[in-house]
């Protein structure tokens, strides 16, 4: 038995993440057979990431704050506190905080075989998919 011993908390990139987003990890992996990976994410209101996928898939508690979610399709969710937003494997999505208010989620998925490959980053979301006004 371990007590973790604390990591400093990290920017997120903005190559991947638009506005101020700071992360801490929970649980990383310690043995060559372990998958999961748990961390806390902190949005500045209006910050973003950018669309992605995860290779196994991802859920997101939301712990404060107001999230905004949003699919290819053109949906756009709010997500509130106390409520888990699963995303499957492979399925392009971002998530955010809503305008004018910060959001805390923690975020739960496994690395994939190449943990470096478990999630794939693509473009930025535009103002209109973050409003919900973007045509599908």
């Amino acid at each position: 038995m371990n007590i973790e011993p604390s990591a400093p908390t990290s920017k997120n990139p903005a190559a991947q993440f638009a506005g101020d987003v700071w992360l801490d990890p929970i649980a990383l992996p310690h043995e060559s057979d372990q998958t999961m990976v748990v961390a806390t994410v902190r949005f500045a209101p209006g910050a973003r990431t950018a669309w992605h996928s995860h290779e196994h898939g991802q859920y997101l508690r939301v712990t404060q704050g107001v999230a905004r979610f949003g699919g290819r399709d053109g949906t756009t969710i709010e997500v509130h506190p106390g409520q888990t937003l699963y995303t499957a494997p492979g399925e392009e999505h971002w998530h955010a905080a809503a305008p004018g208010c910060f959001m805390e989620h923690i975020a739960m998925l496994q690395n994939g075989e190449d943990p470096a490959k478990t999630t794939t980053w693509r473009e930025h979301i535009t103002d209109d998919e973050y409003n919900g006004t973007a045509q599908a």
